[in-house]
């Protein structure tokens, strides 16, 4: 299938599961004086639990009959979004006051039903013409009482949406919830309860155009604004004396080293060698298990185009707050487009390590990644389902992400995979490689992997921890997160200290002579990712609020996913570094 073809067939796909990136709801957003604007419910789950959300209608509240499913993109089916219509009429510009949604008895089981949502600070969410809003369904009555038992829960039962407009939009809506017009939920017995809602218009001078600015500039703040460029001063300054320091450093030490080598032909030649040039004829050594090492490169150099082409579309503003589920929608589509680039890599590569079984090397690359990340959906999606959660996809969407898997990201990993196979590359080694492979000499307990994985991964994750929080914050909270710029600079300062770390640790490998160079440089470069896991245990215990076992299995399962997409990467990166340097040493000196 040419590529053209895999082209049409990823945009019927994705045109049958709605719209890729850009999203709209049908409307041109103007109205007339009592024009219907679409209200739709979206969600309800306990504020401090980001992934355990359910349908809005999953709780009791007043139903018609009516109510439709709104279809959605592919990407806010995978948010977790659930859009249905609500029976709250805010025609344009018609006030409401008070007006009733209906009356209804709860029984005790719907009464316990609202008082464990109340209990767990459940929110709900809606958009109304394509802007959020939010609200808490209930409050809990704490004052003066110690014992829990003693707790006092309500429910909301007036909503009042405050809309304001610009001609004929809508630009701004928010909904406050009446404290006086409250149900007590404490005892288990029936309760009747009038929902009302109530809907205020005013005029505004803000354009249409800027309506979602609002959104964005809480994460802009002056004083978040100050703590993201303290992150980045004080990233750069690391990355600058780090880098100084190193560079200086083998600037020096291998201008002794050149020198030092070439007194040495000039003197006798009987005099042994020591030190990298002593290991000259098993540096370039291919490693063991190469068609592993070749697709983790391969994998990795996709992940590294994945992320740069995630930042292209956020630099240009496609990720705008509330752009539902354009993110996941990105990912998927990029990630299916750029799995050739995986194949490409990773059998050419295996090709010039002179490996034999090149189809075996594509299957291991098509799975090194997809496999586990294929086993922790299915056992989350299980507990989603399990839970009732809108985290669970529906059949229809695992069938696209299946398919788009056949028919795009097989077919382009294995036409890379050809491509790398005819590309005939051999491997550049300035220097010959023995026959047999020296012996390694003994050396001490902290220059073995783990010691040295640790002291790599330490300096990069060092650089990027501040502003970890607020991506956290953000993915795992309500907080919304707009500077991209910023967090690419800090993306460009990890690579930058990847890279630097790793060739100073594999050149003080190679000065020990030790010249198994390869897989470390890897770990070495990817231990940031285990540090970044590292992390995810410190913010979920020290700096969020989540609980319960669906929670905390989606946290820990997809970060999990997320750590070992670093580990590919940034090992990539640090390898590729590695390479460049070990090739240059080694050109610059006269080997037997």
């Amino acid at each position: 299938m040419g590529r053209s073809g895999l082209a049409l067939v990823l945009a019927i796909l994705i045109s049958f599961h709605g719209t890729i990136l850009v999203r709209s709801d049908g409307s041109d957003h103007r109205y007339k004086e009592g024009d219907p604007v679409p209200l739709y419910a979206n969600k309800v789950g306990p504020f401090h639990n980001p992934s355990e959300t359910y349908r809005y209608f999953d709780l009791p509240f007043c139903v018609t009959g009516k109510e439709k499913e709104k279809t959605e993109a592919l990407g806010e089916v995978l948010n977790g979004d659930r859009l249905v219509s609500t029976p709250y009429e805010l025609n344009f510009r018609t006030e409401k006051d008070a007006k009733l949604v209906c009356s209804r008895k709860l029984t005790k089981e719907q009464v316990a039903q609202f008082r464990e949502a109340v209990k767990k600070d459940y929110y709900f969410q809606m958009y109304y013409d394509d802007l959020p809003i939010w609200g808490f369904i209930g409050t809990v009555d704490k004052e003066g009482k110690t014992d829990p038992s003693e707790y006092k829960y309500f429910l909301y039962k007036h909503i009042q949406f405050d809309i304001l407009y610009n001609k004929d939009r809508v630009v701004e809506i928010s909904a406050r919830m009446d404290p006086h017009s409250v149900v007590d939920l404490t005892e288990d017995k029936e309760v009747d309860v009038d929902f009302r809602y109530t809907a205020k218009w005013k005029e505004t001078d803000t354009s249409f155009e800027k309506r979602m600015e609002k959104y964005s500039q809480s994460s802009s703040l002056p004083h978040h604004l100050e703590i993201h460029w303290f992150s980045i001063i004080n990233s750069c300054v690391t990355v600058l004396l780090l880098t100084g320091f190193l560079a200086t450093i083998l600037m020096r030490v291998l201008k002794n080293d050149f020198m030092k080598y070439a007194q040495d032909e000039e003197a006798a030649d009987d005099q042994e060698e020591t030190g990298w040039k002593y290991i000259h004829g098993d540096v370039f050594r291919f490693p063991k298990h190469k068609s592993l090492f070749a697709a983790s490169l391969g994998s990795g150099t996709q992940l590294f185009t994945l992320t740069i082409f995630i930042f292209m579309l956020a630099l240009v503003g496609v990720f705008y707050p509330y752009n539902r589920g354009a993110l996941f929608t990105a990912l998927v589509v990029i990630y299916a487009l750029t799995s050739g680039i995986a194949g490409y890599t990773a059998t050419s590569f295996y090709i010039q390590l002179e490996g034999s079984n090149w189809v075996r090397n594509l299957l291991l690359t098509g799975c090194l990644f997809c496999g586990p990340l294929f086993l922790m959906f299915c056992f989350l999606n299980t507990v989603a389902i399990v839970y009732s959660a809108t985290a669970a996809l529906p059949f229809g969407t695992i069938l696209v992400i299946v398919l788009i898997w056949t028919l795009v990201t097989s077919p382009l990993l294995v036409l890379g995979g050809i491509a790398g196979k005819n590309s005939k590359s051999e491997f550049q080694a300035p220097v010959r490689t023995t026959k047999y492979p020296r012996e390694i000499p003994p050396l001490p307990w902290y220059r073995s992997t783990l010691p040295q994985m640790a002291m790599a991964g330490f300096l990069p994750f060092s650089a990027i921890y501040i502003e970890l929080y607020y991506i956290f914050a953000s993915v795992w909270g309500h907080r919304i997160y707009t500077i991209y710029s910023i967090l690419f600079i800090v993306f460009i300062i990890l690579l930058i200290v990847t890279a630097f770390i790793t060739v100073a640790l594999t050149y003080f490998q190679l000065a020990a002579e030790d010249h198994e160079w390869w897989w470390r440089s890897f770990l070495c470069g990817g231990s940031t990712g285990l540090f970044i896991y590292g992390y995810c245990l410190y913010y979920y215990y020290a700096r969020s609020d989540m609980s319960g076992f669906m929670q905390t299995s989606f946290f820990f399962g997809y970060m999990a996913c997320i750590c070992y997409g670093f580990f590919l990467m940034l090992g990539s990166v640090g390898f590729r570094a590695s390479l460049l340097f070990v090739r240059h040493i080694y050109r610059s000196i006269k080997c037997e």
